[in-house]
């Protein structure tokens, strides 16, 4: 099968999730054609099945805005028509799915049908698109794919409730490739990092507001007086000066290592005691699932999909979102006790075995076979 991926080219998780299913696709047999304005982190393109395709955008004096929705749906019509593609499976709703309409009606003058599938991954439904300026684009283009998939029964259900919905949603999870994702024996970095035997906390993010990351350093606080701790925070983003102050203001700075972006995140993952979530809003939770296949137990809020990876009292504790005390009780609770410890990292790796994305992959090819299937009728939500 020829398959179209449209996604933000970020460390993002629906550009991650685009990328490493588009990756893994191709290995199937697959030929698998990127279409975005500039390569995805983690794109290898030294595949014989691997195609991307940038998105340029001229600019003119008249655009006070680049028009990268237009330039968006023309690749799309260049690709399909050049490429013969079978499907366009564009992930994160805006704009992709309303460029991939209006590709779609471009190419019915021209006689090529391509079906349509979009994957909600998240704020596209929960943040962004409740904006009213994006609403009635959002609400109609979602009606309009041929088919549409949500990473968490958590984001179909609130897709529902925010937007007037008609069609029937299904829920693909998220994955993880556990052939990359799993502890490595790195305990020499460990002890550049934690020279006296501290235990290690971990999160990684966008450093964006909805992570509450200042929750974790707070959380971080108050388990370092109770129990010798490091700190490490991976990623970067709008929100990396404020916790920075925040860190000094508690008297934690010399505890606290920020490593910025990193592409070989596995490889800290593979060093933590444990690992902090604290979003308000979090479809799915792919964080906590890479710390899982390496091993690492998960202090999380009770945010969107989080709860359905990360099972209270097994693989890790829940709390609610905001909950400091609760989350810190729990994390001391799970530091101090190292059966305990020991007992949740093997559930850890159990559970992300089960979103295994040799498990996952056949659900996205049996999906993209109704679709294309002629005989198919998407059906509606109540069927």
């Amino acid at each position: 099968m020829k398959i179209g991926i449209v996604c933000y080219p970020t460390y993002g998780g629906s550009g991650v999730v685009a990328t490493e299913l588009g990756k893994a696709l191709a290995l199937a047999g697959h030929q698998v054609h990127f279409i975005t304005y500039t390569q995805p982190p983690r794109l290898d393109i030294f595949s014989e099945n691997i195609f991307y395709h940038e998105v340029s955008v001229a600019s003119y004096p008249l655009f006070e805005y680049l028009p990268y929705e237009s330039a968006l749906a023309s690749k799309m019509v260049d690709v399909t028509v050049n490429e013969k593609l079978d499907l366009i499976h564009v992930h994160y709703a805006i704009p992709h799915a309303s460029a991939a309409y209006l590709a779609k009606q471009i190419l019915k003058y021209k006689g090529i049908h391509v079906p349509v599938i979009t994957t909600l991954h998240g704020t596209d439904i929960t943040l962004v698109g409740r904006d009213p300026s994006f609403e009635p684009v959002v609400t109609f283009s979602i009606n309009e794919s041929d088919g549409v998939t949500a990473v968490s029964e958590s984001l179909k259900n609130d897709t529902y409730e925010e937007f007037e919905i008609l069609s029937h949603i299904e829920v693909i999870p998220n994955f993880i490739d556990l052939n990359r994702f799993q502890k490595r024996p790195h305990e020499h970095f460990k002890k550049s990092l934690c020279p006296n035997g501290e235990k290690l906390l971990m999160h990684t993010s966008n450093f964006r507001k909805v992570k509450r990351i200042e929750d974790i350093v707070r959380v971080f606080a108050l388990v370092r007086k109770k129990i010798p701790a490091k700190l490490v925070l991976i990623g970067d983003g709008p929100e990396r000066s404020g916790i920075e102050a925040l860190c000094r203001e508690l008297e934690v700075q010399c505890d606290v290592r920020f490593l910025g972006k990193m592409d070989g995140i596995e490889e800290a993952l593979s060093l933590a005691d444990l690992f902090l979530l604290t979003s308000e809003k979090e479809s799915f939770g792919l964080a906590a699932l890479e710390a899982m296949a390496c091993e690492v137990p998960v202090i999380s809020s009770n945010a969107g999909g989080i709860p359905e990876v990360n099972i209270h009292g097994v693989t890790g504790y829940v709390s609610e979102i905001g909950d400091v005390k609760d989350m810190a009780a729990n994390a001391i609770k799970m530091l101090s006790e190292p059966i305990l410890h020991d007992q949740m990292k093997a559930n850890a790796l159990a559970r992300a075995q089960e979103f295994d994305i040799v498990k996952i992959l056949p659900l996205y090819e049996k999906y993209y076979e109704r679709i294309t299937s002629k005989s198919w009728k998407f059906p509606k939500q109540n069927d």
